[in-house]
């Protein structure tokens, strides 16, 4: 009888325990992806889950092996440029603090140190062994005095393996014409703002009140770059510029109003020191496929600039502003992902009349550290719908990438301050 009885009571024991230890190892599998995807479009076996909604302009961003994500914000809120969050085992986050009373976009952390920027200057926070920053109020200045106009003011930030800070300085100027955008307005001879701007300057990542003196011009001829990565496969810097505007209402002899929507083109460039990628003497034509002479400076949309200028790594439609790069060094994802390029288009203002175009994240496959095959649309509808995307109205613009710890992909909005996650359900 008692037998009997023992019987039942060791099924239900395990049960009990086999249901515990499901519910133990479900929990290791970590966050799961909301049922919508947030609303984005992915590829099958991606999911995406929203992170957070800081409601504030949300640029680049840093996430740390222990879920803490240093989010630097355009404008300051609240007296903060750089906000911070703590996930949780949902991952999801909430803000647990923010420093740094200046805005920006650039924000990197490498070596013990977090490093930021403003739209003058470049700050770096020493971080303690579980990456917090020790002393928030007392950030080393690193890089001061730079140049900053009313357009193309942000600093964006890479460090490489050798103790080198490279920045962006952006030129405050459409193509250096005499007067800027304007009509038949010719360019400036020479371009006297490339000795201070359009550019990638190189610092000491670890030397204080640094300015211009102490950089060097590591590459020039690039209007404004938002986007850009350290490639480690060929221990390389890639860059992503912003392509110039106002071809038809500067020239509209030359150039009708679909040419202007559709050149120049967007370009991702694998530079050098030394590298000189033509602005403003130049565009890339993505449908020629070829370096055009700006017409500032007598081209014709024809005549070829000269040969000396760099070729894009690869080109992308017009006016869709790449404002995120990075090169995807994690598991998680298939393998064909691996040391590719994740790109953010944070979309465009002026292709009209013609449908606005980006408002997505793309992934260019590489090989051996270079471009290698077609480009494709990773994740989609940050805009809404398709309408809106066309009209201008988008809900939300892709800006900053990060990758977790864990392989996942962190995409930040900076209209409205989403911040995504975006998994690979393995099955």
């Amino acid at each position: 009888m008692k037998k009997i009885l023992i019987i039942p009571v060791l099924l239900s024991a395990l049960i009990f325990f086999t249901l515990y230890a499901f519910k133990d190892i479900s929990a290791l599998r970590g966050p799961k992806p909301d049922a919508d995807n947030v609303g984005l479009k992915l590829p099958e076996g991606f999911g995406a889950l929203k992170v957070a909604d800081i409601g504030a302009k949300a640029r680049h961003l840093v996430v740390t092996p222990q879920g803490t994500i240093y989010v630097k914000l355009a404008r300051v809120k609240d007296e903060k440029g750089i906000i911070v969050l703590k996930e949780n085992s949902e991952g999801r986050a909430e803000i647990t603090g923010g420093f740094g009373n200046y805005g920006g976009t650039g924000i990197y952390m490498k070596d013990g140190y977090l490093y930021a920027s403003s739209n003058k200057e470049v700050f770096r926070y020493k971080l303690n062994d579980k990456n917090e920053v020790i002393d928030p109020n007392k950030p080393e200045m690193i890089v001061k005095g730079l140049k900053m106009g009313r357009q193309h003011e942000t600093k964006s930030l890479v460090l490489d393996n050798d103790g080198n800070i490279y920045v962006n300085i952006g030129v405050p100027s459409n193509s250096c014409q005499e007067q800027d955008r304007g009509l038949r307005s010719k360019g400036i001879p020479g371009c006297p703002l490339l000795d201070s701007a359009a550019g990638i300057w190189q610092f000491k990542a670890s030397k204080l009140n640094q300015s211009y003196a102490e950089g060097v011009r590591y590459a020039t001829g690039l209007r404004n770059v938002v986007g850009l990565d350290w490639n480690q496969q060929n221990n390389q810097l890639f860059v992503m510029q912003h392509g110039r505007d106002n071809l038809n209402s500067s020239w509209p002899e030359l150039y009708d109003t679909k040419e202007s929507a559709e050149l120049p083109a967007e370009c991702l460039y694998a530079l050098k020191k030394g590298d000189n990628a033509g602005w403003p003497f130049m565009y890339y034509d993505g449908i020629q496929h070829k370096k055009i002479v700006a017409p500032e400076y007598g081209g014709d949309k024809k005549k070829e600039a000269d040969p000396k200028y760099l070729e894009p790594a690869r080109a992308y439609p017009a006016h869709m502003a790449p404002n995120g790069l990075l090169f995807y060094t994690g598991n998680m994802f298939p393998a064909k992902y691996k040391n590719g390029a994740f790109i953010a288009f944070h979309g465009s203002w002026n292709r009209a009349p013609e449908p606005q175009k980006g408002f997505f994240v793309v992934f260019q496959p590489f090989k051996d550290g270079k471009p290698s095959g077609d480009w494709e649309i990773f994740a989609d509808n940050f805009a809404g719908t398709p309408e809106k995307a066309a009209m201008n109205k988008a809900d939300h613009r892709p800006c900053g990438l990060a990758q977790g710890a864990d392989g996942s992909l962190y995409v930040t909005d900076d209209s409205k301050g989403v911040i995504y996650r975006i998994l690979y359900n393995k099955k």
